[in-house]
């Protein structure tokens, strides 16, 4: 699921007027509400004789009338066309002006969200019309900021200073003030539980084998309906199942008295799993079942008499339920965490020769991106924004290098010493370069390339718990070597690591689906040992290039998950600092 919150904006400004010049102190406030995030504008202004202040065409020539400003907050979309978001109200005429409406924008993880502030003087004769109907062209512009959400919340403090400019982007010799903005998440609460289940005396429902069972817990909604919030993995062959600790947030479960559906299906590859049985619970009545260690019977509404359930043997047991507190994603990367990007790319003569059109590496003359092109920028502009040092190493393999011999995990700027690139652009261009000296060759193999990236990740677990590692894989290729490729993901996956595979072309990508373990099913090493937890998500890119959802936002919509489960298994907490400041704000409510 993609991360998706929701931010409020407001600002606050002061004017003090000395001689002939306006001086903006800056100021702030700090307002609450439920699953939202909240910005807080600090708005600082030096100004000239054309500053924010303005002639009264009331008054004499020489009066000096403060300006009266309202800022417009707009979104800046894929086309370069702005979509305004909303606007503050105008305060008139005040040495105190505190704008307190408040705009709401959603924020997504998986894409990149360009923010556009301008900074309007309202014309006296509007002040008592509505700010929606005000016609900007009448206003006098006053200058405009511009950033990337994902560029605030990450900033620890999460707050931005921006320069004001014309719209045109230049600023010119005059100075048109700054724009600091402070972002804060606040969720309605962090509190969750965690729940240890286990089943006794299910009803078989395969043939030849024990059903292979799992759970599916779904809230109950006013119209009736209900809508799924979690499920656990699948346990094979086993009618006492016993499944790994399931966390609950309060944003899934609304209240503890409020009714969940859960229900035992008997897993099959082609989707269509099997009810086993079904029971409707709180979690106030879990946390009862724990505290009394009894378990309660799963029923099977019956087709052939309606309206009637049958009551099973099959029982559910609650073996533990602990209340907790969870720290959202933004709470880690505003307090120092860093999403490190690292990149991989097939080199196998599959791609086609790379100097004719119709080739999977073809440069197009005119700009226009290959799938390879694509999918570095349109990932690693999403990515970017949480590392603090754009220093990505890069990779390729399957090619034939320089020396003659094929590799299976080369640098992709050539060198022999460092694999780091500098930048998105820095990636771009060593994979241009190195289409001029690699072969391609071939066989496709992703075992060395992420057995180096889980080496890097494993290094730096050992000095910075704060960095969490995103490997990109481009192919075109069917695996050789799928079963090393199983082994190195399952090693992996005790590390701060997620890979992200995106698939080119027209190959048979079934194996990959594998890899991405997205049927409840954890990967399975040579010898037995299964992944402590999902660190793959794939994605073909000719399924989603053609359609609106983007290649990127299916691909990274899992990624918040993934670093969040890494970082709970092992207790590892965001900033104290950052957490008690938060927790502060909701005090004022």
């Amino acid at each position: 699921m993609p991360l998706t919150t929701s931010f409020e904006l407001e600002a606050f400004i002061n004017y003090s007027r000395i001689s002939s010049y306006l001086y903006l102190v800056p100021g702030y406030v700090i307002v609450t509400s439920s699953l939202r995030h909240h910005f807080v504008w600090q708005y600082n202004q030096i100004s000239s004789s054309g500053g924010l202040k303005k002639q009264v065409k009331d008054s004499k020539p020489t009066a000096i009338h403060k300006s009266d400003p309202m800022v417009v907050v707009y979104t800046k979309k894929r086309d370069g066309t702005l979509e305004e978001l909303g606007r503050t109200e105008v305060i008139m005429n005040s040495l105190d002006p505190a704008w307190i409406k408040k705009i709401t924008v959603a924020y997504h993880f998986e894409i990149v969200q360009p923010l556009i502030f301008h900074v309007y003087d309202v014309d006296t004769k509007y002040y008592n019309l509505p700010v929606k109907t005000l016609k900007l062209n009448d206003q006098e512009f006053l200058g405009e900021g511009g950033c990337v959400l994902s560029e605030i919340v990450t900033k620890q403090g999460q707050s931005l200073t921006l320069d004001l400019h014309n719209r045109n982007g230049n600023k010119g010799l005059k100075n048109l003030g700054k724009l600091t903005v402070h972002a804060e998440e606040t969720v309605a609460s962090r509190n969750a539980i965690e729940v240890i289940f286990h089943c006794s005396r299910l009803e078989n429902k395969d043939l030849f084998s024990k059903s292979d069972p799992f759970l599916r817990i779904s809230r109950i909604v006013e119209n009736g309906g209900s809508v799924p919030i979690c499920k656990t993995e699948v346990v094979d062959n086993n009618l006492n199942p016993i499944w790994r600790p399931l966390c609950l947030t309060m944003q899934q479960f609304v209240s503890k008295d409020n009714p969940l559906v859960i229900e035992c299906f008997d897993f099959n590859s082609s989707g269509n799993h099997v009810l086993i049985g079904k029971l409707q619970k709180s979690v106030a009545d879990l946390e009862k079942l724990h505290k009394q260690k009894t378990g309660a019977s799963f029923i099977l509404p019956s087709s052939a008499q309606h309206g009637h359930e049958k009551v099973l043997k099959g029982q559910l047991f609650v073996d533990q339920f602990c209340e907790k507190q969870l720290y959202s994603f933004i709470d880690y990367v505003s307090s120092g965490f860093e999403l490190n990007f690292m990149v991989a790319v097939d080199f196998t003569a599959s791609n086609g020769n790379p100097r004719t059109p119709d080739s999977l590496h073809y440069i197009d003359p005119s700009g226009q991106f290959n799938a390879y092109q694509q999918a570095i920028m349109e990932v690693g502009e999403v990515i970017q924004f949480y590392d603090s040092d754009r220093r990505f190493p890069a990779w390729g393999f399957g090619g034939r290098t320089i020396d003659g011999t094929i590799s299976h995990c080369f640098n992709l700027n050539g060198s022999a010493s460092g694999v780091e690139v500098e930048g998105v652009q820095g990636i771009m261009a060593a994979y241009a370069s190195a289409l001029n000296h690699v072969a391609l060759a071939g066989p496709t193999l992703f075992g060395q390339v992420i057995n180096n990236a889980a080496e890097i990740a494993g290094q730096c677990l050992s000095y910075n718990s704060r960095k969490y590692f995103v490997l990109l894989i481009i192919t075109d290729g069917v695996l050789t070597d799928l079963q090393e490729t199983k082994d190195a993901l399952v090693r992996a996956s005790d590390l701060p690591l997620s890979i992200l595979i995106v698939g080119v072309g027209g190959a048979d990508f079934k194996q990959m689906e594998i890899l991405d373990a997205d049927n409840g099913c954890r990967l399975e090493s040579s010898t037995g040992r299964v992944a402590t937890r999902d660190i793959v998500q794939f994605v073909p890119m000719r399924e989603v290039r053609g359609g609106q959802t983007s290649v990127v936002q299916a691909l990274l919509q899992e990624l918040p998950g993934q670093f969040l489960t890494y970082m709970r298994s092992r207790d590892i907490k965001p900033s104290a600092v950052n957490i008690a400041r938060t927790s502060a704000s909701h005090a004022t409510i």
